[in-house]
């Protein structure tokens, strides 16, 4: 009895210096830190492809470095770089019936570098539909695999106008596809309702971009091959059309807020050094546009070796459920939740379904592609999405914030993953996607 009593006598004195460990280490002054600077002006909005986020990355890469990480196994660096190419949109040469269209009447979908065709090429000339939304019918129209010219109706002008706005930034292929690029392209011209025949060059300006994720490790001890990985994003929407004279979306909550709990994760777990398995720290690139961080991340592993992943994404203000809680995607797709929560018993702190099922939230965020792949991968948050007038604007800036909702949520998940991170628990697989 006496050596029962001593071992929980160390049990629970190991419990309480671990709160107090957690307090010290994760500070509201730390955390402050991390945000403030991810998400300043002075990072641009973090945009990918601008000088904006390799600051930001220069930074994450600097506080890995105070914290002890070690690059992942193959690389010299916490970059973990790969390629895209850009496809920018150059004018287009359009002659409809003799006629030249002017540039501001033209919408361009295409992923090659150049295509010249006409009529007797093209697979046809469409005519959009006034009874159905032109989102729908974009969508069904511009795919791989087409060449055409669609008619667009002049009350579909907002959209045209919003549409043409977006596609001038350009698309983001892999090198392989530029290489080989398929002769495709669907040209919307608006203000027409009749066209019999046409002429058309289509150009888009090529450049390869580099994009880099930033990650560190902590080497596991007797469970060194299985891996658990913590993210958030880093990437935001860089300057953007001014609003009361403000430009960049700063990008607080999104995902400045994650990416902070994921770099005070792994400045806590190296303090423990407890860890059986090996801990990833990744903050991801490209989110924002495609997802590409997390893809490129998630071809360099075997998805079998990974236990678990932490996503973490928009923790700056309360959840639908109130303090000293947060809501986790894909709830019921494996045992993750259920795992989290034991590890809370006697806190405060509690993890909910996604409450938001109808978002899809799920499969749009940075783990997606290990879920996809079977790995129990799920992303905690606190974002009532539904109702976030901040979400995707300028003023989604470090004031809008409720630094102690981030710093609770921080705590949770830290003490939260304790057993997947010891090697007690590994939480059930997610059924693969087909392919």
């Amino acid at each position: 009895m006496k050596k029962i009593f001593l071992v929980a006598l160390a049990g629970m004195a190991t419990l309480q210096l671990s709160a107090q460990n957690i307090d010290k280490i994760i500070t509201r002054e730390y955390t402050d830190h991390l945000i403030k600077t991810l998400s300043s002006d002075a990072m641009e909005g973090r945009g990918t492809f601008t000088p904006g986020i390799d600051k930001a990355a220069t930074f994450i890469e600097s506080e890995f470095k105070k914290i002890g990480l070690k690059p992942l196994n193959g690389e010299s660096t916490f970059r973990q770089t790969f390629y895209k190419v850009r496809l920018t949109p150059e004018p287009t040469k359009l002659v409809i019936d003799g006629k030249t269209v002017p540039q501001e009447n033209i919408l361009v979908w295409a992923k090659s570098p150049s295509i010249l065709f006409d009529q007797t090429s093209a697979d046809g000339i469409i005519k959009l539909d006034t009874t159905k939304t032109f989102a729908a019918q974009y969508r069904s129209l511009s795919r791989p695999g087409k060449k055409q010219v669609v008619l667009v109706d002049a009350k579909f002008a907002a959209d045209f106008k919003r549409y043409k706005s977006f596609l001038n930034r350009g698309a983001i292929i892999d090198e392989k596809d530029a290489q080989s690029p398929t002769p495709d392209a669907t040209i919307f011209v608006l203000g027409l309702s009749e066209a019999k025949e046409f002429s058309a060059e289509v150009k888009n300006k090529v450049e390869k971009l580099p994009l880099f994720n930033v990650a560190g490790m902590i080497p596991g001890k007797s469970k060194e091959k299985e891996l658990v990985v913590f993210s958030g994003h880093y990437d935001h929407l860089g300057i953007t059309k001014p609003v009361d004279g403000d430009s960049i979306g700063n990008g607080a909550d999104d995902d400045a807020s994650g990416t902070t709990a994921m770099i005070a994760l792994a400045k806590y777990y190296k303090a423990q050094k407890n860890n059986e398995r090996t801990l990833i720290f990744v903050a991801f690139t490209a989110e924002e546009i495609g997802g590409f961080g997390a893809r490129y991340f998630s071809e360099k592993l075997n998805p079998d070796d990974v236990v678990a992943m932490f996503n973490i994404e928009m923790i700056g203000k309360d959840s639908k459920f109130g303090k000293n809680s947060a809501f986790i995607t894909g709830y019921d797709k494996s045992d993750f939740g259920k795992i989290l929560q034991k590890n809370l018993a006697g806190t405060e702190f509690t993890f909910h379904p996604d409450p938001y099922k109808e978002q899809n939230l799920f499969y749009r965020s940075d783990n997606a592609t290990l879920a996809a792949l079977g790995v129990p991968a799920h992303t905690i948050s606190t974002d009532q999405i539904d109702i976030d007038k901040f979400y995707h604007t300028v003023k989604d800036e470090y004031s809008t914030l409720d630094v102690e909702n981030i710093l609770s949520t921080i705590k949770a998940i830290a003490k939260s993953a304790t057993s997947i991170v010891n090697g007690t628990d590994a939480p059930t697989r997610i059924p693969k996607l087909k392919q």
